[in-house]
């Protein structure tokens, strides 16, 4: 932008045209599509939430609880700007970064999944089992 800027601006000291820029039009039929896209990711996407948020699948519970804990530990050593930069330059190295090393990558995920596996076991035996729930209410049709 800064290039074209300058270029734009400077044409005029130096007596050239300045360069045309394209304009892109999208019609009122592709803005619409766009527009029913958008709000039925937005929708998913939020329902997605809720759910996380009720509570009802705990094991997503927690995973939600530990990920936003660990974007805040993260984004208390850094700004914004330097977490979104971060973020761009992941989105765009990392694919290619797991072509190349795709089954150390693979054997290590599977690891990694195995040994959470273990923790969360350990937990739900040693913690989650020993909180006391109420008495089942029984169905009226197995009277």
């Amino acid at each position: 932008m800064l290039v074209t800027f300058i270029l734009y601006n400077g044409a005029a000291l130096i007596d050239r045209t300045p360069p045309k820029i394209p304009q892109s039009i999208l019609s009122e039929h592709t803005f619409r599509k766009v527009a029913l896209t958008f709000h039925a990711k937005l929708s998913h996407s939020l329902s997605i939430l809720h759910h996380i948020a009720c509570g009802k699948d705990l094991k997503l519970f927690l995973l939600a609880i530990a990920f936003l804990w660990i974007v805040s530990v993260i984004g208390s050593y850094c700004s914004s700007l330097s977490l979104l930069y971060f973020g761009f330059l992941c989105i765009f190295t990392l694919p290619v970064l797991y072509e190349r090393y795709e089954h150390d990558v693979d054997y290590l995920a599977n690891r990694g999944n195995r040994d959470l596996k273990k923790m969360y076991r350990k937990l739900d035996s040693k913690v989650l089992n020993k909180i006391p729930r109420g008495p089942v209410k029984k169905d009226k049709k197995n009277k």
